[in-house]
């Protein structure tokens, strides 16, 4: 996506390296590249501070690893205003940084300066039909202009050789004077679009870095290097199959070359034979090429997803849970198969291209040299204008992927909640906001697509330009005397040939493009932080007591008030503790800082008197077991999805594990038992069989400390008294800790705890003590036992 320009801020990108740029803005949702925030992490704080207390901004996350600022806001801003107080939240932050550093007052011209601009927010528009919001991006040329730019440029110079006299063309047809100005353009449009595309990279805050290519190639460069052989010799060998036929319709042609001395006869006799030879060659050289280029497409696509998907693994939950899944998927499906598409296919041709090009210099020097400014000339022409539009082409695919993971995750979305949707009716609803969607993807598509084909036109139209000429020149030189037929006629056929082979740079520049979004997309999921697990203790499982303390604990998820405040809870060891309360109390929120999927901002947890934090988290995730009132199940059997983590289980602790979940009834019934699939996320079963079954795999794992989650919230009574009484034998000598609504599932616990607002703990003893002092315990039991007595199922509301 180029770089956004306020208007009236002219040359901000260049003095301003710590400028703003949009990566996603949809209604309620900004991600923005800020690049002051990369490599600070003080900053990214005071920046989440400053923004976080901003009215209407709801929550904010800055990550100093990729500097991206994500934030969530009140609908009611438009994403003009949320973008300006981006801004200021990042002016102050810089200011405030600054003042506590005691450093010197900021230069006028200091890129660091605050007041940080927002370049383009005036500049937001929405798409219409799709409440995504982009950047409009500038002009950078029509494609018609650019045909027209060629066809000029190729006028101009052809009317300035033929009419520059004799002295013009004398200079033009020295090899050295032709080649030295062709490599010296294309040299000169390449390292200028290479430092344009270098300082963007500053201007965003990117840190110097090797190119991808050579990150996607590293490893695997004995392998690269095989296939580039084969690619050249491939490529020498149609090469020299073209002269050779040349050669032989010039004998047809003149009956005998004045370059050999047998009859015409064995001459056609000899080159039909060698080409026939080559052809062979060529044939056996192209299939090891492409088959190499293959093999090493597909061993970078493996290498680059298992890396990644490993990296994506020990992502700290907090990061994983603010990406969209169905975003995180496609990088790992469809921007990895990238580049196995751009290795297998783009570089063999890039190569041949290179090679063609290559061979094609040296003879027209030593063969033709009149003629070489002519071959050479479409070069730089054509590179420049490949370049020219690079951008523009880059901004409409930026658009155009952003578009398509919009649609993704509609549709990911709608077939999730298919039940929703069909008792809500809104079926024609949805398939509206997807052909909404469907259409703004294919208007951005057709935009990128028009992009890719004016590239296209404009290197077919200097290759056919360039055929044109050296036919023209060539045949004056043959019938001029200057130049023989029997050279001419190859290097007529050659050039046409190489630069027929140039309108594939079009494609390849393109995948290029494609493939260099795909890395860009790929190395941001694998600049994500993962887990932070440096361990100062062992933990031993077996010796594990299970007592667990949370000291003066505060935490608050990012742009929301606090849920605990200097919280203090201790659990004993090898006892039932059961933790109720109202919805939002941070019942839930405290087991995931005992798991530490979360870190407190301030407190400790303690699991047997040692910090979390200072254990590694194999093992303390080893010696707790959770069972969430939402369990995953996994395509796949019954039986698959109990063993999950406990793989070398038997048949019979199988068994057992299922009983004591009072899961084997129901699996008993079923037609294959233990063997049936249970579908995708276990929708081929009930909400309670689900639990049941996730309950089972917990109790197989026989852990030291389990960590119940409404894990009962979904079976009836009977199945959950039948529960309670196989929980009290998997209870014994074991600490357990009950999270419910359910009072009913807490009452035999040795110790209750009610929570209030803020994690406070308003009540705690044991059940029949609560009741008697007719408190909020005593009020939720009778309000349940009410309920029940009325027939009425007991409390699901979810924590």
């Amino acid at each position: 996506m180029p770089l956004l320009k306020e208007p009236g801020a002219v040359g901000i990108t260049q003095r301003h390296p710590d400028f703003l740029r949009p990566l996603s803005v949809v209604p309620g949702r900004q991600r923005w590249a800020v690049g002051a925030v990369r490599g600070r992490p003080a900053l990214a704080r005071l920046v989440e501070t400053e923004l976080g207390r901003t009215p209407g901004i709801e929550h904010v996350r800055a990550n100093p690893v990729t500097g991206r600022v994500l934030f969530r806001h009140d609908r009611a801003k438009s994403p003009r205003q949320a973008a300006r107080l981006l801004g200021t939240a990042v002016s102050k932050a810089l200011t405030h940084l600054r003042t506590s550093l005691a450093l010197p007052p900021a230069d006028p011209q200091d890129p660091r300066l605050p007041g940080v601009h927002v370049p383009g927010a005036d500049r937001l528009r929405t798409v219409p039909g799709t409440p995504s919001v982009q950047p409009v991006v500038e002009d950078e040329g029509n494609p018609g202009r650019q045909v027209l730019m060629v066809l000029a440029a190729g006028g101009l110079l052809a009317t300035t050789a033929l009419g520059g006299g004799p002295f013009l063309m004398g200079l033009l047809a020295r090899p050295l004077v032709s080649l030295g100005l062709a490599a010296g353009a294309t040299t000169v449009v390449v390292r200028q679009a290479w430092r344009k595309s270098d300082r963007d990279k500053r201007t965003a805050g990117a840190a110097p870095d090797r190119h991808p290519l050579r990150r996607v190639m590293s490893g695997h460069k004995k392998k690269f290097a095989t296939a580039t052989t084969l690619s050249v010799l491939s490529q020498l060998g149609e090469t020299a199959a073209l002269a050779l036929g040349s050669m032989a319709v010039v004998v047809v042609a003149r009956g005998v070359s004045s370059g050999f001395a047998a009859a015409a006869v064995g001459q056609l006799s000899t080159l039909v034979g060698a080409a026939v030879l080559v052809c062979a060659f060529r044939l056996v050289m192209e299939y090891a090429a492409v088959t190499s280029w293959h093999r090493l497409g597909q061993t970078v696509e493996d290498d680059w997803r298992t890396r990644t998907y490993c990296h994506v693994q020990r992502l700290a939950p907090a990061d994983l849970e603010s990406e969209r899944i169905s975003r995180v998927t496609s990088m790992l499906t469809e921007d990895i198969n990238q580049l196995s598409v751009f290795v297998s296919s783009s570089l063999h041709e890039a190569v041949q291209l290179a090679t063609s090009f290559a061979v094609l210099v040296p003879l027209y020097l030593l063969l033709a040299p009149q003629l070489a400014w002519v071959a050479f000339t479409p070069i730089p022409i054509v590179t420049w204008l490949c370049f020219r539009i690079h951008e523009r082409a880059m901004a409409r695919r930026a658009v155009s992927g952003k578009q398509r993971e919009l649609l993704n995750s509609r549709m990911s979305d709608n077939l999730h909640a298919y039940t929703t949707v069909k008792s809500s009716r809104t079926e024609e609803y949805e398939s509206e906001r997807v052909a909404a969607l469907s259409r703004d993807y294919m208007t951005a598509s057709l935009e990128a697509g028009r992009a890719t084909a004016a590239q296209a036109q404009i290197v077919r139209m200097g290759g056919m330009a360039g055929m044109v000429a050296t036919v023209y020149l060539g045949g004056r030189a043959v019938l001029n005397e200057q130049l023989p037929m029997s050279v001419f006629g190859p290097l007529a056929e050659m050039p046409a040939h190489a630069l027929w082979k140039l309108t594939q740079l079009s494609v390849i520049i393109d995948q290029y493009q494609r493939t260099l979004m795909a890395v860009g997309r790929v190395q941001y999921l694998q600049g994500l932080p993962t887990e932070p697990d440096t361990p100062t203790r062992r933990l031993e499982t077996d010796r594990v007591e299970g007592k667990m303390d949370l000291q003066q604990v505060t935490f608050a998820y990012p742009g929301r008030p606090a849920t605990l405040r200097k919280s203090s809870l201790l659990i004993a060891p090898r006892k039932v503790t059961a933790i109720v309360g109202t919805t939002g109390a941070g019942k839930t929120t405290i087991a995931k800082l005992l798991l530490r999927f979360r870190l407190p901002d301030s407190g400790r947890v303690l699991l047997d008197d040692i910090d979390v934090s200072d254990l590694p988290l194999a093992d303390l995730r080893s010696a707790i077991g959770y069972v969430s009132q939402e369990p995953f199940l996994f395509d796949a059997t019954i039986a698959d999805n109990i063993r999950y983590g406990t793989f070398d289980a038997s048949e019979e602790q199988l068994v057992a594990a299922a009983r004591a979940a009072g899961a084997d009834a129901f699996i008993a019934a079923l037609p294959d038992g233990y063997h049936s699939m249970v579908g995708e996320r276990g929708t081929a079963l009930s909400g309670g069989q689900r639990q049941r079954i996730a309950l089972a795999r917990t109790i197989l794992r026989d852990p030291p400390v389990v960590i119940l989650d409404e894990a009962t919230s979904a079976v009836d009574n009977e199945t959950e008294a039948a529960i309670q009484r196989a929980l009290r034998t998997f209870s014994v000598n074991r600490t357990m800790v009950v999270i419910a609504h359910r009072l009913s599932t807490v009452r035999d616990a040795d110790r209750i705890y009610v929570l209030g607002p803020g994690g406070a703990v308003v009540e705690q003893g044991r059940h029949e003590e609560l009741v008697s002092v007719g408190g909020t315990y005593a009020t939720l039991w009778n309000l349940q036992a009410g309920s029940r007595e009325s027939d009425d199922d007991s409390c699901r509301e979810p924590c």
